[in-house]
């Protein structure tokens, strides 16, 4: 099989593959380009309420295709970036799952996703110093603002790959798994995550990435919507809440 990025949707969650086993799913310029319009096509979905990202077998992303790097790493690294800005601009909840290796530009992949579980025994790495590369501006904000600016240098600096415990310690990753249980807790907190109020969601989303222009239209959002009722009622009565407001309005 071609490297490609495949998906499914299964119980209102989306999932998509990173698909190139013979470089340990590392990412090919068509698998760039083809991320956004993706994400695009799984947001209009209005049966997807979450997505999760992961690789196949047993490793997550390896990075960037190297010999993709020959021709132009300028465009190598402008799709690389337009992919991650996709991925953080989705409009629901994202999870990266990972097992094994989590390095270079499956890091950024990760880093745009809102949250991080990993298997023990998965290895993290930031390692544009490997190969002259000047990390860009926005994935270098994106990771301080994950594990602060000590740990964001020394893995830039170093390039150096780190365990799952270290990443769990520092930010990098929310939760750690035994190793087996990864795909059995993502199904149990995606349930989670899609059975919950998609207008707490959204607002949270972007409050927590830092928009500050929009706090009047989640106002007049939670105004007009039947959510806080609804949960109040549900909560009142014991059952489980019937959420209605959706991101598609």
């Amino acid at each position: 099989m071609e490297p490609q990025l495949l998906h499914t949707v299964t119980g209102s969650v989306a999932t998509v593959v990173v698909h190139h086993p013979a470089k340990r799913n590392a990412m090919t310029a068509e698998m760039w380009r083809s991320l956004p319009p993706l994400l695009d096509a799984l947001a209009a979905d209005p049966a997807v309420r979450a997505l999760v990202l992961t690789g196949e077998g047993g490793t997550f992303c390896a990075g960037a295709d190297i010999s993709t790097l020959r021709g132009s790493p300028e465009e190598a690294q402008r799709l690389a970036v337009a992919a991650e800005e996709a991925l953080a601009a989705f409009p629901g909840p994202t999870l990266a799952a990972i097992r094994g290796h989590c390095v270079g530009g499956g890091s950024q992949l990760a880093a745009a996703c809102d949250l991080r579980f990993a298997e023990e025994g998965s290895l993290f790495g930031v390692t544009p110093a490997n190969l002259g590369i000047v990390y860009p501006a926005s994935s270098t904000r994106r990771l301080v603002s994950l594990v602060g600016p000590a740990a964001a240098k020394y893995l830039l600096f170093s390039g150096e790959l780190i365990d799952a415990g270290r990443a769990l310690r520092t930010g990098l990753v929310d939760e750690v798994l035994p190793e087996g249980e990864l795909g059995k807790r993502v199904a149990e907190f995606t349930r989670i995550l899609v059975s919950r109020s998609q207008l707490t969601q959204a607002a949270a989303k972007e409050f927590a990435n830092g928009r500050t222009d929009r706090d009047a239209h989640w106002t007049e959002q939670a105004r007009g919507s039947d959510d806080t009722a609804e949960g109040v009622a549900a909560f009142l009565e014991r059952r489980q809440p019937r959420f209605t407001w959706t991101t598609s309005g």
